[in-house]
C-alpha cells in the first residue's frame, strides 16, 4: 500500500463553486472519493489551507513519512520561497499539480518556485492531473 499526501493550497476548499468555468464544477471532496475507488492500492491522506505556514508544516510533516506528495500550492506557487524551501528539504518526492493551464493565464502565473524542487508539474488537466500524478506514484514506487 502506498501512502500519498496530497496538500492543497488557497482557495481549493471552494472548488465547485469557484469560477467553475475554469476550475469544474465537482468539490475536491467529491473528487477525492472517486479517485480512492480508482487507486485503491494508495492510502490518500488529504490536507488544505489557505495559510502558507500550515502548508510549509504539511509538507514538513509529510515529507519524511510518506511514499509521495502531490502538491498544489495555487496561487503559493508564484509567492512563495517558503513552499519551495520546504520542498527542498524533505526526502518524499512531490508533483506539482495545477487545475488550469497557468502559462495560459497572467504573466505571473508563469513564476514558479515549485517547479524547480519537484519531481514532476502537471498543469492546466483539471482535476485528472491529481490521478496522472497517482499514477505516476504507482508506476515509479520505490
Amino acid at each position: 500500500m502506498l501512502n500519498i499526501a496530497i496538500i492543497n493550497g488557497p482557495n481549493l476548499n471552494l472548488l465547485g463553486k469557484r469560477e467553475p468555468a475554469v476550475y469544474g464544477s465537482d468539490t475536491f471532496d467529491d473528487f477525492l472519493t472517486q479517485l480512492k475507488k480508482e487507486f485503491p492500492q494508495i492510502n490518500f491522506t488529504y490536507f488544505q489551507s489557505n495559510i502558507e505556514g500550515e502548508l510549509v508544516d504539511a509538507i514538513q510533516k509529510f515529507g519524511f513519512n510518506q511514499d509521495g506528495i502531490i502538491l498544489n500550492p495555487a496561487a503559493y506557487t508564484h509567492t512563495s520561497i517558503a513552499i519551495g524551501d520546504a520542498i527542498a528539504a524533505i526526502k518524499t518526492p512531490v508533483i506539482e499539480v495545477h487545475i488550469s493551464n497557468v502559462h495560459a493565464r497572467e504573466d505571473f502565473r508563469k513564476i514558479s518556485h515549485v517547479s524547480a524542487k519537484a519531481v514532476g508539474s502537471i498543469v492546466g488537466l483539471g482535476l485528472k492531473g491529481y490521478a496522472l500524478a497517482a499514477e505516476w506514484f504507482v508506476n515509479n514506487a520505490k
